[in-house]
């Protein structure tokens, strides 16, 4: 891994809800197992921690709607469930985040109704003002909301950084094929060369 200024490193945890992640969830079906065997909320977690030590920011990206769902656009398959299902709803418990990666005192919470992080959101405001140059990724999907948004970081000028462990896809295949293809724009590390770097 290239080197890291800790203070201008930020991490962002892509859609670290229950229902994303959590077996009950709405896309709990196709991540969930995913998730508990390759132990990738645990890389996750170990990757903010360092990030928090070494004096850089946490952030977290989340789907949230309002009662109605005014502001979604059902279209796709995927977005059309979430209605259907009465899912995502702001407040409810399968909206949070996970205990295992829970934010803490100083951590940011983005909430967005799109695919991606950046997306009609204060995302790009709230690492402008930290002055953040590289950008950690973690969260589910790999192929899906984790790659969309570290696109969207590439033409918002950062340096963006997929850490393979902390992240995972319905398959491993899926998982290994976004990895492959994201390696030939960014840079790909695992939580160990994240903590190294930070810690050193």
């Amino acid at each position: 891994m290239r080197e890291i200024d800790p203070a201008r490193t930020a991490v962002v945890g892509v859609h670290w809800q229950h229902e994303v992640v959590s077996p009950d969830g709405l896309f709990g079906p196709f991540f969930a197992e995913q998730v508990a065997r390759h132990r990738v909320a645990a890389h996750a977690a170990r990757v903010a921690a360092a990030v928090r030590t070494s004096g850089g920011l946490v952030v977290y990206t989340r789907v949230a709607h309002r009662p109605g769902y005014p502001e979604l656009i059902p279209n796709t398959p995927s977005f059309a469930m979430i209605p259907e299902r009465q899912a995502f709803l702001e407040g409810t418990p399968k909206a949070r985040i996970i205990d295992e990666v829970a934010p803490q005192a100083g951590d940011v919470v983005v909430t967005h109704v799109r695919l991606t992080g950046f997306f009609g959101t204060e995302l790009d405001t709230v690492l402008r003002r930290r002055q953040v140059e590289t950008v950690l990724f973690t969260g589910v999907a790999t192929n899906l909301s984790v790659a969309g948004t570290a696109f969207e970081a590439v033409n918002h000028g950062y340096r963006p950084v997929i850490v393979s462990d902390a992240c995972t896809a319905a398959t491993d295949d899926a998982h290994r094929a976004s990895l492959q293809t994201w390696s030939q724009l960014g840079e790909v590390v695992t939580t160990a060369e994240v903590v190294e770097r930070l810690s050193g």
